[in-house]
């Protein structure tokens, strides 16, 4: 697994480009709002995306939708099935509470917990992680031990659940539920700020980890 990283300025939001050596066929995962970056970064790589994949709706993560699907329009939108009315709504994407309405396409496919989701060389399985958005996702590679989490969890912290449909007890029995479970050597890809593994987290995160 190849993963390059483009990080926003505006809420250092991390999108991700992900590929198999060798190959051109990629995944691009919650594309923020600088999405010129990502497209240069692309170009720059020789890929072609072949899927376009939202952890969640919030603004942050799909701002960069409707340049990636104008750019790439073969290339599916692909979230979790909870999450996909913040899409198309302002008020659930939260960017209304930042002033504009911004409207993303629509959904070309959904995903529900447990699904598989074979792309660009990759079996994605598909985790249900809800309390910092309804429907919130990741999406994890079993044969790279690698977890693109989204807002779920952090190093050293998890995502925030004082939006609406938030729940910090969903968040955390998700946490402990799906992904404590994995090796502690998978490592986790998060939305915002550097990664970290299963291990660390279960042994240290002061909101989520377990009893020694």
């Amino acid at each position: 697994m190849k993963i390059n990283v483009v990080t926003d300025q505006n809420f250092a939001e991390n999108c991700y480009i992900v590929w198999r050596e060798k190959a051109r066929e990629c995944v691009v995962i919650d594309p923020g709002l600088e999405p010129h970056l990502i497209v240069d970064a692309i170009e720059q790589l020789g890929l072609e995306p072949v899927a376009i994949l939202n952890t969640h709706g919030h603004l942050d993560h799909i701002a960069g939708n409707p340049e990636l699907k104008r750019r790439f329009p073969k290339a599916p939108l692909i979230i979790g099935q909870g999450d996909a009315p913040m899409l198309t709504n302002p008020v659930l994407n939260l960017s209304a509470k930042y002033g504009f309405r911004f409207i993303s396409p629509p959904a070309d496919r959904t995903v529900t917990d447990g699904e598989i989701l074979s792309v660009a060389g990759f079996d994605f399985q598909v985790f249900e992680i809800s309390g910092h958005s309804p429907g919130h996702v990741v999406f994890y590679s079993a044969a790279d031990q690698v977890v693109f989490g989204g807002d779920v969890l952090f190093q050293g912290s998890i995502g925030r659940t004082d939006f609406p449909g938030g729940s910090f007890e969903k968040l955390r029995d998700g946490i402990h539920q799906k992904l404590f479970g994995l090796a502690d050597s998978t490592v986790v890809y998060p939305g915002h700020g550097p990664d970290t593994t299963i291990g660390t987290e279960k042994n240290s995160n002061p909101f989520v980890g377990l009893p020694a």
